[in-house]
């Protein structure tokens, strides 16, 4: 009888004493620097805002957020890495809605979105500017869509990987104007620009934060940007939508998870402080200037926000046929 009282009283202190270990484990994380793994090419989106987060976390933390970058097949390699790390908080990814298309784009990867990791926070999100080399024939979008009918399979257009808003922006173009456009799928976003930039690719989608000032040099010809309204980066640049393709639309958008099972004192603390960043006055004058939009939503409403967006892209994947090379 007395082993079983000890037993009871020691379960029910464990029950009361669990909230307060996790709040000293959230008060004392971190301790140790943390990795941000970017499963993107040096250059990208992902990369240069992560560079930003790990910037302000580390000053507003006292560790060092440092960011790995581990490109290659679309996104599965680096977030691979993270899906198996200790969940402790001090490695999470920066992923893209390139993770939500791949849960039905490549149902065979080694982990499942919404199964192996746990929603962090949103960063931000931006529109995609569709380019093509300046020695493709064509002035504007219109006639870009004619030259790819009169030349079923002969053009080109780049990605960063299967799966990436790049392909899929790709995908959703020639599904909804009927052109046989060939996708060429790189390593990386780096290596897609400079494919098109050096005229081995005809034409591909980029976000605007990174394209925009390569096209007003004169290296690709913009013909529309990807978002509902024009762009306020480039303002003169009309949308894909009212270029000749009514209806289009599509983004690329940013934000951090971290392994299944990390504390969720830890992951509430990341939230907190991810959104502090983002809602910085500074940030957001930059990020407008590139074209970028931040993003803020609770644990919850970031998670419900992937699992929406997993069947969005499930649905686009389903009625274009795009396939995972």
């Amino acid at each position: 009888m007395l082993r079983r009282n000890v037993l009871g009283v020691a379960a029910a202190f464990a029950v009361i004493a669990a909230p307060f270990a996790a709040h000293a484990q959230a008060q004392d994380y971190p301790s140790r620097p943390v990795k941000l793994i970017v499963p993107f090419g040096a250059g990208g989106p992902a990369d240069v805002y992560a560079r930003v987060l790990a910037q302000h976390l580390g000053e507003a933390l006292k560790q060092p957020f440092v960011v790995e970058n581990r490109p290659g097949a679309g996104s599965i390699i680096g977030s691979e890495a993270v899906a198996k790390s200790d969940p402790d908080g001090y490695t999470l990814l920066v992923m893209s809605n390139t993770h939500t298309v791949n849960e039905t784009l490549r149902p065979d990867k080694p982990f499942k979105l919404m199964e192996d990791f746990t929603a962090v926070a949103p960063i931000n999100y931006s529109d995609l500017l569709m380019v093509i080399h300046p020695s493709v024939p064509a002035k504007d979008l219109k006639e870009f869509i004619a030259l790819a009918k009169s030349k079923p399979g002969q053009l080109n257009y780049a990605s960063s990987g299967p799966g990436t808003p790049y392909h899929m922006a790709g995908e959703l173009f020639k599904a909804m104007t009927g052109t046989d456009i060939v996708h060429v799928p790189h390593k990386a976003s780096g290596e897609m620009r400079n494919s098109v930039i050096g005229g081995h690719v005809q034409m591909m989608f980029d976000a605007v934060t990174t394209m925009s000032a390569t096209a007003k040099e004169g290296k690709v010809k913009p013909l529309g940007t990807s978002g509902e309204k024009r762009n306020d980066l480039s303002p003169d640049i009309p949308t894909v939508s009212e270029a000749g393709v009514p209806g289009y639309a599509t983004t690329i958008w940013l934000g951090v998870v971290a392994p299944a099972k990390t504390p969720p004192a830890i992951v509430e603390k990341l939230n907190a402080e991810i959104t502090k960043v983002v809602n910085r006055a500074d940030v957001r004058a930059n990020w407008a200037k590139q074209g970028a939009v931040p993003m803020v939503m609770s644990v919850k409403e970031f998670d419900t926000y992937l699992r929406k967006d997993v069947d969005k892209w499930a649905d686009v994947v389903k009625k274009t046929g795009a396939k995972a090379n």
